[in-house]
């Protein structure tokens, strides 16, 4: 009689090794699934800012070379910057203050055919009220300009820029 229970024991010891052993070995598999997912996701973001990065740097470079508007790189700035994720995310108001100053006078203006829409006397007011901004902003705007070439690592260089 006494060898039944030593050996129920010894099944039940056996049950709970086995499962601990397969709960180890579980525990171990979503370790490494975690591990894969988060190389994943951070490929995907380094990709992802790879390509915002690019067309900063279009942006950026157009803005030097009288392209684009200071107000509409502003704009486009913010709004791509913002999309940076890791070790690229920005605080786009704090790093680039002349910039998102620009962006705070334009961004509630109309653009495009809603500019249309609205009376000339009222265009002309946004009109002036943003080219008094360029105009105050813009050695600061182009300083961030060149500081954001430098922050993206830009391969190319402005074949010109507004003199000192």
């Amino acid at each position: 009689m006494e060898t039944l229970p030593i050996g129920v024991v010894a099944l039940g010891g056996a049950i709970i090794l086995g499962l601990a052993v397969y709960a180890g070995w579980l525990l171990s598999k979503l370790r490494h699934q975690t591990k894969m997912q988060e190389k994943a996701m951070n490929a995907a973001i380094k990709q992802r800012n790879e390509k915002i990065i690019e067309s900063v740097d279009v942006i950026a470079m157009a803005t030097l070379q009288e392209q684009c508007d200071l107000s509409e790189a502003a704009i486009r700035l913010y709004m791509i910057m913002d999309h940076l994720q890791g070790e690229k995310r920005v605080e786009f108001p704090e790093r680039f203050p002349a910039l998102y100053e620009l962006y705070d006078v334009v961004k509630d203006m109309p653009r495009g055919d809603a500019r249309k829409k609205i009376e000339k006397r009222e265009r002309m007011r946004h009109d002036m009220e943003r080219m008094k901004a360029e105009s105050r902003l813009q050695q600061a705007i182009h300083t961030e300009l060149e500081e954001i070439l430098a922050f993206t690592g830009a391969k190319m260089t402005p074949v010109r820029t507004l003199a000192s």
